[in-house]
C-alpha cells in the first residue's frame, strides 16, 4: 500500500489531527538533524578536513542519497519501526497516541541537545512509540516481542561492534602506514575521511531515515481508520521531504554535538577519525541489511572511543563518555515514561 502527495495533501487540510501529527514528525526530524546527523561529519571537522559549512551540506546531500537509494532496494528498517508496537483498536485514540509519543521524544531530544549529549534519536523514538503503546492499549499486549528483539540486537550491535571495529580499524591502520613519514601520510588521508564521512551521512539517511518514515505511514494510516497495514511502499515525496527537514535541523544546531563527539571526547588525528568513519559505516552497513534498527549516534561515538583506545586508553576522556553513557541507559525508561504519560494525558484531553 502507498499514498500519493496529492492525497496527502487532502488529507492533512481535512484532517486537523493528522496536520498536528504530521508536524509534530517532522519536529522530531529536525531534532534528529540537529541531534544525530552532526555525528556524521564530527571527526571530518574536528580534524580540519572539512570546515562545518561545506561538511553541513555534504551530509544534507548524503543523508537524502542515503534515504533514498536503501530505501529503493531495503526498506526492511522503516518495516521493523511500522510493526513494532500495536496501535491497533480505536483508530482516533491510537493517532492521538502516537502524537504524544512524538511530543515525548521532542522534549527528550531538546534537553539532550541543550547539554550537549548525543543521545539516541533511534532509540528516543522506539521508546516513546512504545510507551505511547503501552498506554494506548493498557499493558504490554501493545509491544510486539519479535520486532522489539531488532532493537535489541541492533543495540549491542552498535556498541559491542562499533567499539570493536574502531579499534581493530585504528591498529590496522597504525600498522599499515607506521613507516609513512606523517606529513606526507595527511593529505591522503584527509581525502579519504572526506570520503568515508560522506560515507557514514550515506548511512545515517538510510538508518534514521527510514525510521522516521515508518512512523511517518504511521500516522497516515491512523488517520485513514487503517490500523492494520503491515506492508506498504514508501513514496518517493515522503524521501525528500525527511531528507530537507533532517537537512534543515543539521544546519540550525548541529555544532554543539560536533564539539563534544568530535573534539571533547577524544582528540583526533585524521587517520583516526578515517578509521572511525569507516567502521562506522561498516557497521550501519550490516544492520541495514539486516533490518535492524540501530543508533547512528552509539555507532558512531562507540567507534570514536575504539580509535581512542587503540593509541591508548587515555586518550578518551572517560569523564564525557560516562555523561553519554548515562544518557542512553536512561533513554529506554525515561523518554518511555514521558511517552506513555503524554499518551494517558492526550486520550484524557482530546
Amino acid at each position: 500500500m502507498t499514498i500519493t502527495f496529492i492525497d496527502f495533501l487532502g488529507q492533512v487540510i481535512a484532517n486537523p489531527v493528522l496536520l498536528v501529527t504530521v508536524l509534530l514528525t517532522l519536529g522530531v526530524v529536525m531534532v534528529n538533524g540537529w541531534t544525530d546527523a552532526p555525528n556524521a561529519i564530527a571527526t571530518c571537522i574536528s580534524t580540519r578536513s572539512m570546515s562545518p559549512r561545506p561538511a553541513i551540506i555534504m551530509a544534507a546531500v548524503f543523508n537524502f542519497l542515503g534515504i533514498l537509494v536503501m530505501t529503493a532496494f531495503n526498506a526492511r528498517v522503516a518495516q521493523t519501526i511500522f510493526n513494532m508496537v500495536d496501535f491497533g483498536g480505536d483508530s482516533g485514540n491510537a493517532l492521538i497516541a502516537l502524537c504524544a509519543a512524538l511530543f515525548a521524544i521532542v522534549i527528550w531530544a531538546v534537553a539532550a541537545w541543550w547539554f550537549g549529549i548525543p543521545t539516541s534519536e533511534s532509540h528516543a523514538l522506539i521508546a516513546g512509540v512504545s510507551g505511547a503503546a503501552i498506554a494506548l492499549q493498557g499493558g504490554i499486549s501493545g509491544i510486539n516481542p519479535d520486532e522489539w528483539m531488532k532493537v535489541i540486537y541492533g543495540l549491542l550491535l552498535s556498541l559491542l561492534l562499533g567499539f570493536g571495529s574502531g579499534w581493530l580499524i585504528a591498529k590496522l591502520m597504525a600498522l599499515i602506514c607506521k613507516r609513512i613519514d606523517r606529513k606526507k601520510a595527511y593529505s591522503p588521508f584527509r581525502y579519504a575521511q572526506v570520503s568515508a564521512a560522506a560515507g557514514m551521512a550515506f548511512m545515517h539517511g538510510a538508518q534514521d531515515g527510514q525510521k522516521f518514515m515508518g512512523i511517518f505511514l504511521l500516522g497516515i494510516f491512523l488517520s485513514r481508520g487503517q490500523a492494520t497495514v503491515s506492508e506498504f511502499g514508501v513514496p518517493i515525496w515522503l524521501t525528500i521531504l525527511i531528507s530537507l527537514v533532517m537537512a534543515l535541523g543539521t544546519s540550525i544546531g548541529g555544532m554543539r554535538i560536533i564539539k563534544s563527539v568530535g573534539m571533547d571526547m577524544v582528540k583526533l588525528e585524521t587517520y583516526q577519525g578515517f578509521s572511525a568513519d569507516l567502521a562506522s559505516v561498516i557497521c550501519l552497513f550490516l544492520a541495514s541489511s539486516q533490518g535492524l534498527p540501530v543508533s547512528t549516534t552509539h555507532t558512531k561515538t562507540t567507534a570514536i572511543m575504539g580509535v581512542g583506545a587503540a593509541k591508548r586508553i587515555t586518550s578518551v576522556n572517560w569523564g564525557i563518555v560516562k555523561e553519554m553513557l548515562l544518557a542512553w541507559l536512561l533513554t529506554f525508561p525515561g523518554c518511555g515514561l514521558i511517552g506513555y504519560l503524554m499518551a494517558l494525558l492526550f486520550m484524557r484531553i482530546f
